[in-house]
């Protein structure tokens, strides 16, 4: 892993740019469904420096898993608490897919970019995407593990709430072992390959 200082002037704009967008979109949701929990305490904004949390960025450049400060929701305050908890679940991790798609949009439709810029976009490309995928994994504290609860019958759900104090332990020993990328990397790849075909076909159009 290189850390010169071109390597991490690539890295750094990139990361901070998923990292803000997605908190960001979490905050912005919430409060479009009636919650004002994170605009009080200063989160609804694209100032990197509200949702940055410093040892979570350091692992992000280092081992590429790391994690931002958590948006504070009370879901108490939703017009619908089930639908409240689907959007503003899926908000962070979708508004990286958006920012995906459009870093692979302006990749490929302008190819007079120099390599500097190429590897600066590749880069907002992979981050988007492989923190869309890796939040949507469904083990708490994830985004993936509030957007199934959201989705499960009151039946199920008590026992899904039951694991929730494991879900960081379960994925540290994912980590640990290696198997986070078994499943991380084929979707993520499967993804941006899907993105690609799509900004083809536009660009045919």
């Amino acid at each position: 892993m290189s850390f010169s200082p071109s390597d991490l002037l690539l890295r750094i704009p990139a990361l901070l740019v998923a990292i803000t967008f997605h908190e960001y979109a979490h905050a912005r949701m919430a409060y479009a469904w009636g919650d004002p929990t994170a605009k009080y305490q200063g989160r609804l904004t694209l100032n990197p420096l509200a949702h940055l949390d410093p040892l979570g960025l350091l692992m992000l450049l280092i081992v590429r898993f790391g994690w931002a400060k958590p948006v504070p929701i009370n879901p108490l305050n939703f017009r619908d608490q089930r639908k409240g908890l689907f959007w503003v679940s899926f908000a962070g991790p979708g508004m990286n897919l958006l920012l995906g798609f459009i870093s692979t949009f302006i990749y490929y439709s302008f190819p007079g970019f120099g390599p500097f810029v190429k590897v600066l976009l590749y880069n907002f490309i992979i981050y988007n995407v492989f923190l869309a995928v890796f939040n949507i994994i469904p083990l708490p504290p994830l985004d993936g593990s509030k957007i199934l609860a959201s989705l499960l019958p009151n039946r199920y759900l008590y026992h899904y709430r039951a694991i929730e104090p494991y879900g960081p332990f379960l994925l540290i020993i994912l980590l640990v072992f290696g198997l986070l990328p078994v499943f991380l990397l084929p979707i993520s790849y499967f993804i941006m390959n899907l993105f690609e075909k799509l900004v083809i076909l536009l660009m045919l159009y």
